[in-house]
């Protein structure tokens, strides 16, 4: 049986040493339902000090920085702006996966190109800045 310490410096020696070597990037990921994705990208270009790396117009945009993974939604008239999911954006990830937290919140977990190819999945005309 290995103990927990080994444990942990086994799992975490590759992140480590792909961490020194600069090589591996790990972002959360925050998602909300915006009432105006307008002034939305306004304030949070704003907050974020960066400009969307995607944008849709009248339906989403997507900030990357250093530490994090930002995208917004147009919602409904109506409905209420709020969470609607966080995650992570992971260099390591092989797959797109969804969970749900212990609170019912959804967390994703992607590579930077799924959620690209995702995102032109539903918008073929998204505004991307590479």
């Amino acid at each position: 049986m290995v103990s927990i310490s080994a444990q942990r410096s086994i799992m975490v020696r590759p992140i480590e040493l792909a961490l020194r070597e600069g090589s591996y990037m790990r972002r959360i990921h925050i998602a909300l339902g915006v009432r105006s994705l307008a002034d939305s990208i306004a304030d949070y270009t704003q907050r974020l000090a960066a400009q969307p790396h995607v944008i849709v117009p009248d339906q989403y945009a997507l900030w990357h920085t250093d530490t994090v993974n930002f995208s917004i939604r147009q919602i409904p008239a109506g409905e209420a702006p709020a969470l609607r999911h966080l995650g992570w954006e992971d260099d390591a990830a092989s797959a797109f996966s969804e969970t749900r937290d212990c609170n019912g919140i959804v967390w994703e977990e992607f590579g930077p190109e799924q959620q690209l190819q995702e995102i032109l999945g539903l918008w073929p005309d998204a505004q991307i800045k590479r």
